[in-house]
């Protein structure tokens, strides 16, 4: 059966270069996950804040290098893409992730978590906003979204601060230990693609003379 649309990102695009890694802001890296930061996995994890907004825990290191041998895997398969956020010593900050590729519509979603000892300096935002720079231009993604319960606002500023839009939210779309959440839709697509269905901006005549009035 023909297809009417080529795929933005063919098949085997990823694997078939090593997972690169991505400087950020600040003296900072973003590297492949090694089997070594496992010990560094399961202290984050011991922290009730990562618990709150994930579903799982890693209780050994054991556990922590199943992980991350799933996100090293993830690459090679072009499922996800997955990185340690690490300082000048490759002391472990954080982790960014894409995963829910979908390669012949150029889309991924975007997560992320701050290791205890790195917050308030802004490292997420920075490692965040890089990782999406580098989708959206060398890796050749078009639309990168970014879901988080809206009882999370520093999720929220963490979105913003890297350049995503909020588009609305979805009801019920993730189940937590709490139960349900809500959860607040962010996006970043890729600058100067127009959308054929793109709203006129404002002063602009449409096709029969008419204008489109800006609004507060």
């Amino acid at each position: 059966m023909p297809a009417l649309v080529s795929p933005l990102m063919a098949v085997g695009c990823l694997a078939a270069s090593p997972q690169p890694s991505v400087p950020v802001e600040g003296e900072l890296l973003l590297r492949p996950w090694l089997l070594k930061d496992a010990a560094g996995v399961v202290k984050v994890f011991q922290d009730p804040a990562i618990q709150r907004w994930h579903l799982r825990r890693a209780d050994s290191e054991e556990e922590a290098r199943e992980w991350i041998t799933q996100w090293q895997r993830g690459w090679r398969d072009e499922t996800g893409a997955h990185w340690a956020v690490v300082d000048a010593h490759d002391m472990l900050l954080g982790r960014v992730s894409l995963s829910s590729l979908i390669l012949a519509g150029g889309q991924a979603e975007i997560s992320y978590w701050t290791a205890p000892w790195a917050r308030g300096a802004g490292v997420c935002s920075r490692a965040v906003a890089a990782v999406t720079d580098w989708a959206l231009g060398e890796a050749g993604f078009h639309r990168i979204e970014l879901g988080h319960s809206v009882t999370n606002p520093a999720s929220c500023r963490i979105a913003k601060r890297a350049g995503f839009t909020q588009e609305g939210f979805r009801r019920d779309a993730l189940m937590h230990a709490d139960g349900w959440h809500d959860m607040h839709l962010h996006a970043r697509v890729r600058q100067g693609v127009r959308s054929v269905n793109a709203a006129p901006k404002p002063g602009v005549l449409l096709a029969d003379g008419s204008d489109v009035e800006s609004s507060a």
